[in-house]
């Protein structure tokens, strides 16, 4: 069993959520059950699975859960790209944020490698 707060994509991911959190409280408040809802959503599902594949007893698990966080990050980086287009976020905190999906999607990436 591995501990989720000692990995590096964990670390990472755990504080883009609390960037997100913090960003979205300034989105029109008649997006509260709309992209609000989902970009937290999304976001904290990237940390979230990494800590449940954690908790499995295996290393398909682990990929299993990585893969299942990879998927996520996309859905995050699309939904930045949506708030950027409604003009709810600026094009330099869109890079700045979607170069951050990006590089935590590349460590999902490499760990999933390292469990194959």
């Amino acid at each position: 069993m591995r501990r989720f707060q000692d990995l590096g994509v964990w670390q990472k991911s755990h504080l883009l959520t609390l960037k997100i959190y913090s960003l979205s409280q300034s989105f029109p408040k008649d997006e509260q059950y709309g992209l609000i809802s989902q970009i937290r959503r999304s976001s904290a599902a990237i940390p979230t699975n990494i800590a449940e594949g954690c908790g499995r007893n295996s290393n398909p698990e682990m990929k299993r859960f990585l893969i299942i966080s990879s998927g996520s990050s996309s859905e995050l980086e699309y939904q930045l790209l949506l708030a950027k287009d409604l003009n709810y976020i600026s094009d330099i905190v869109y890079k700045e944020l979607s170069d951050l999906v990006i590089e935590i999607r590349k460590m999902i990436h490499a760990f999933i490698v390292k469990l194959s």
